[in-house]
């Protein structure tokens, strides 16, 4: 058996196929062969000759006549058929496939647009962002896709609970009819009121939800909130407010509190890095106990994200059971993105061990940290020695005046002071609850002013701010170092040729390949290494 030859090993046996193939249809040579196996819209069928195969696409199905008989084929399978038809349907896609929510409008309008256009379904990243931005963001994905498909984030803002409750606000009032729900703990009274508020009854009785939630999830305890009914106590009391009927209400008792969920592994941004392999099997388990135990008219589908950025990746996904993929940290160095080129290019130069943990800005008194790239920037440090401080003295004034001249020199390069009063100005127009709270406690005062360098951060990468270089938060998982790998090469290595719909084309068409190989190899059929990668190419 030769190791570079398309064969099948010596344990085959024959499975009684009834196709023949036209022998002037046959490729025996690598090229010719991986040029089949790329046509995806048809199916291919493998035929002996010596002691290798040559591959065909069209088979007389046992016909009379003449033709050489198939010991092994695989179906026409493209990148549409990959994940649950129902996503497709429900959200008016063409592929199962989703681009995450960065915060703070990374994942921009142009970013969902480009999907929805395509046939994808894009996120945009509302997390971050003041209720006017968004707004403004909601009206051009609107108008650019008026009739979807288009999702918009919404992130558990414990910190700032207005600004959580003006953006539902604003989401039932230009009725977008799907959020991303990110970094949710526990079900807050803002996720149910969107939830509940699009429930209605159909002409037979039936359940019709209109605002449909994709939650973002790491644990278990989250997913099952999120599989569980709406809470009654919550569903209640938006009764007695008038915000739901009492129909809307006794519907709630009947639906999940959400259609999807995205289980999510070691991301780029919030995570708790956990393995993918480990944790998507584990929240289809337990969504199928909850599917038998309440018996929905329709079964939550569970998602992949964290990890996602090769064909090898979305492939490993679907065939553990995931409905659909969602990618993130490879979406930040595409152009579409709103972050400035030199984070771009900082992304693209990503190996899978440049990553890093460091305190989040909008949990940064709950200690939740957030991955993040360390390569060419100084925030991983700057942001853990401000968090140090943080829990070790009570008070800026209780800070050493040693380590206050390093934080004014080295991290906030200005007096702290001059970072009160812009905190002050930040919070006045965001949120007036946080400044008030300040004034009693100096301990929140000195977690305000720690934020403004935690939250800026962010925003100089996405500008592009030459003079905080050295200061770029950068959310990213070691998945950018795979993509990277797998591009090299490739017209995509180019960083200002990578654009969301190239990466997700190629990614969901070579998963598609992937899953070629794989039924051919269930046929005992040896597919050799040059054959078995799938390189970027323009669509």
């Amino acid at each position: 058996m030769n190791s570079s030859q398309l064969c099948l090993a010596e344990t085959f046996t024959d499975q009684g196929l009834n196709f023949k193939v036209d022998q002037g249809d046959l490729a025996f040579d690598p090229s010719g062969i991986k040029s089949r196996f790329l046509d995806l819209e048809k199916p291919c069928f493998l035929v002996p000759q010596g002691d290798g195969l040559g591959v065909g696409s069209t088979s007389s199905s046992g016909a009379p006549g003449s033709g050489l008989k198939a010991v092994a084929w695989a179906p026409a399978f493209a990148a549409e058929h990959l994940g649950d038809p129902g996503f497709k349907r429900d959200h008016g896609v063409r592929y199962c496939y989703a681009t995450g929510a960065m915060a703070n409008g990374i994942a921009s309008e142009a970013m969902v647009i480009a999907m929805g256009r395509a046939g994808f379904l894009g996120s945009f990243g509302a997390g971050g962002l003041v209720p006017s931005r968004v707004e403004k963001a909601i009206v051009t994905i609107q108008e650019a896709l008026p009739h979807g498909p288009c999702a918009f984030n919404l992130i558990h803002s414990p910190n700032e609970p207005a600004i959580e409750r003006d953006v539902v606000a604003l989401y039932l009032k230009y009725r977008v009819r799907c959020v991303e729900a990110a970094a949710f703990i526990n079900l807050t009274r803002n996720i149910v009121y969107y939830r509940v508020a699009g429930l209605s009854r159909d002409d037979n009785g039936g359940v019709v939800i209109k605002n449909r939630v994709m939650a973002k999830i790491s644990r278990n305890e989250v997913a099952a909130r999120f599989l569980a009914p709406p809470p009654e106590k919550i569903v209640a009391q938006l009764v007695h407010e008038g915000l739901v009927t009492r129909e809307q209400a006794a519907l709630a008792a009947r639906v999940p509190m959400a259609d999807d969920i995205t289980v999510e592994a070691d991301s780029g941004g919030h995570t708790d890095n956990r393995p993918l392999v480990s944790l998507l099997s584990s929240v289809i388990a337990l969504r199928n106990r909850v599917q038998e135990q309440e018996a929905y008219e329709k079964t939550v589908r569970v998602g992949a994200a964290g990890g996602i950025a090769t064909p090898e990746a979305a492939f490993a996904a679907f065939a553990m059971g995931a409905a659909y993929v969602v990618t993130g940290s490879v979406n930040q160095a595409c152009v579409e993105a709103n972050a400035s080129e030199h984070t771009r290019n900082l992304l693209a130069q990503a190996d899978m061990a440049d990553t890093a943990m460091a305190p989040a800005s909008d949990m940064f008194e709950m200690g939740v940290k957030l991955q993040v790239l360390k390569r060419g920037t100084f925030f991983p440090m700057r942001a853990q020695k401000l968090y140090d401080l943080y829990t070790t003295y009570s008070s800026l004034d209780a800070i050493p005046p040693e380590e206050m001249e390093k934080l004014e020199k080295q991290i906030f390069r200005k007096p702290l002071g001059t970072v009160w009063q812009e905190t002050v100005a930040f919070f006045r127009e965001r949120d007036p609850g946080q400044l008030e709270r300040a004034q009693e406690s100096p301990k929140k005062k000195m977690a305000l002013v720690f934020r403004w360098y935690l939250g800026l951060a962010s925003k100089w990468s996405n500008i592009g701010d030459n003079d905080r270089k050295l200061d770029y938060q950068i959310w990213c998982g070691p998945c950018m170092g795979a993509f990277n790998a797998w591009v090299k090469g490739s017209f995509l290595e180019e960083v200002n040729n990578r654009r969301v719909v190239d990466v997700a084309l190629n990614i969901m068409t070579g998963a598609a390949y992937l899953n070629r190989l794989m039924v051919l190899k269930s046929q005992n059929v040896v597919v050799p290494p040059e054959l078995t990668g799938f390189a970027p190419r323009q669509f």
